[in-house]
Parts: C-alpha cells; structure tokens; sequence
C-alpha cells in the first residue's frame, strides 16, 4: 500500500477548488433544522392560539384558580400515573424480557419523564436502550416487548372509542369497524406467520399471543382511567364542562395527539386541538372568552406537568436510578464471584456417577 505521503501516479490530485476540500454543511445543517421543528412548530401553534385570544378573559380565567392546589393536583396526577404505567408495563417486561421489579421500574420510568420532555417516544427509546444494557437483552428483543406495551395502549384506546360512538348518537358500524380491527390483529397473532414471527422485532409479539395481549390490556386500563382523568377534569377547573359523554368521544383524541412526534410535550397541538374540540363547552358569553377558558385550561396544565415531570425526572435521573444501576453491577458481580467459586468446587471434586448430572443449566430471560 503506498502512503499518503506518496506523490506518484496514484497521487491524489488537488482539488480545482483548493487543497482543503469543502466541509459537508448540508446534512449537517438538516439534521439541525430538523431538531428545531419541533420546537418551532411548537411556537407557532401557540402564537397562533394566543393571537385569537383576549387577554383579559385570559386573565380573568387564569385568576380563578388556586394555584398551590393547582400544582399538587399536578403532582398526584403524575404520581398516580407513574405508578399505574409501571404496573402494565412492567407485567410485560417481566414475561418477556427479565424479572424486572416494579419498584426498579417505577425509579426507571420516572427518570424517563426528563428525555420524554422532549417526545413521549425519546422517553420509550430511553426505557428500551437501558433495560437491554441493564439485563442483557439483544436492543431488537426489548424493543419488541416495547411493541407490546404499545399494542395494549392503542387496544384500550380501541375499545374506549368503541364505546364512545354509540354512546354520542354514532353509528355501530363505527363501533363494529374498531371491533374488527383489533380482532384482526389478534387473528393475526394466533395465526403467527412464520415470517413475521421469527424476525426478532416481532418475535415479542407472537410470544405474548392473543392471550399475552389480553392480559397487557386488562393491566393498562388502571393507566388509561387515570390518564383519562387527569385529561379532563382540569377543564372543569377552568369553566369548560364537558359531558361524560363527548369526554369519552374526544378526550382519547387528546390524549393520542399529545403523544405524537410533533412538538415536545404536546405545547401547540393540544392548545389548538383542544380550542376547535372543547369551545362550544366553554362559559363564555363570546367566541374569544371561550376560547380564553380553554387555553387557560391547556396552557397552565401543560405548564404544570412539564414542570412536576421535570423535577420528578430529575431527581430520579440523578438520584435514585445511577444507585438502583450501581446495585445491580454489584449485585451481578457477587454473583459471578458465587459461581466462579462453586465451579471450582465441582471441577476439585472426584468424579463420580452423580457428577455429570449435578450441574444446574443457567436459565436465560425469556
């Protein structure tokens, strides 16, 4: 091989530009702007929700909550949350992952709210990459069991809006149509083609099996009440009454589109979506009262959220889980010491006909 001192024949020849060649800005520059969309898609929905409101029945809405019992309603909420989330997801963690404790999970989770500040599934990425490090799990196989979690999520949301239909005036076909699609991905799983269930993305699925997933889905509804809660009963604190009826309706769309990639924490969406949803419900002798009731509702809940997450997360980022993890490595480590010392034991030994089958095989997560 020549150097790259070498000045021969296969010399490179300079550039008709320069001798430095010129620096690829180009992707570089994307992958920024395409960070910073978010954020700007963000400002621009809540400039353009703030730009048809009246400031002073902003005010006036804003003033007639506590906010000391504001904020700790916050923090229940998100306690409350946390603790429920924890309960569905760990259940599928543990049959298909590792024997993962909830408390563990709880501290995991909760540290997951700081990267969720900036998208709902940068704070799953962050769940998924750790416990596959933590446990040793190929990243593919927990993220399948990720799949899951996910599945038992949207399958709750199916049989909500089922429900909500009818119960609006809808049509049952329309319940029938939610019905089957979700019977459809059950079929699919007791079918389990061989193609799809021996990739490893999707081997978690067809492990957990129809009954797997009806099993996820009944632990998910404690998660989904509360989260249906804590999403509609601080409108009321603002004046929007919402009947029960249309809350079943729209508020799952809520929640779905404040879990989206769009903008972080859902600023922007949920303001808009909820003032063309939820006006009509509003007091308000006016348009721009109205609206001022609803965006006082999704604006201070947003604020107060972001604001509980963040703490919570922090503390638990910096806290609990480098100990919980620190445990862990120590635990792991005393026990290799353990087997280490007892395969010395049984390779000192004489052998006997007793010795061959006194070996206990190391049984890997499922």
């Amino acid at each position: 091989m020549r150097s790259s001192t070498h000045t021969g024949t296969f010399a490179a020849a300079p550039s008709p530009r320069g001798d430095a060649l010129p620096e690829p800005r180009a992707p570089r520059l994307w992958g920024r702007a395409r960070r910073a969309l978010p954020f700007a898609l963000a400002l621009g929905l809540v400039a353009f929700v703030l730009g048809r409101l009246d400031f002073g029945a902003f005010r006036a809405a804003l003033s007639r909550v506590d906010a000391p019992l504001f904020g700790a309603f916050a923090a229940v909420f998100i306690l409350a949350l946390l603790a429920a989330d924890t309960f569905a997801t760990v259940l599928v963690y543990r049959r298909l992952i590792a024997p993962v404790a909830f408390r563990d999970f709880f501290v995991l989770r909760g540290a997951s709210y700081l990267p969720s500040l900036l998208n709902h599934h940068v704070g799953q990425a962050f769940i998924t990459v750790f416990l596959a490090r933590a446990h040793g799990v190929p990243l593919a196989r927990v993220a399948g069991a990720t799949l899951v979690v996910y599945a038992s999520w949207l399958g709750c949301l199916l049989l909500l809006a089922a429900v909500a239909v009818p119960a609006n005036g809808g049509p049952l076909a329309g319940s029938a149509l939610l019905l089957g699609a979700g019977v459809l991905y059950l079929a699919l799983l007791a079918l389990r083609p061989a193609r799809l269930a021996r990739t490893k993305l999707l081997a978690p699925l067809f492990e957990a099996g129809v009954r797997g997933h009806l099993v996820a889905l009944a632990a998910r509804v404690p998660h989904l009440l509360v989260l249906f809660v804590g999403t509609w009963l601080p409108f009321g604190l603002f004046g929007v009454r919402i009947p029960f009826g249309a809350a079943l309706t729209y508020i799952p769309i809520l929640m779905v589109a404040v879990t989206l990639p769009l903008t972080p924490q859902g600023f922007g969406t949920r303001d808009v979506l909820a003032a063309a949803l939820f006006e009509r419900f509003a007091a308000g002798a006016t348009r721009e009262e109205r609206l001022a009731a609803v965006a006082a509702t999704t604006t201070t809940w947003a604020v107060a959220l972001t604001l509980v997450e963040a703490a919570l997360g922090l503390a638990l980022l910096r806290g609990a889980l480098p100990h919980m993890e620190a445990k862990r490595v120590t635990g792991a480590a005393g026990s290799g010491a353990a087997g280490d010392a007892g395969s010395s034991a049984a390779g000192s030994g004489a052998a006997g006909p007793g010795a061959a089958g006194s070996g206990v095989a190391r049984s890997e997560p499922a």
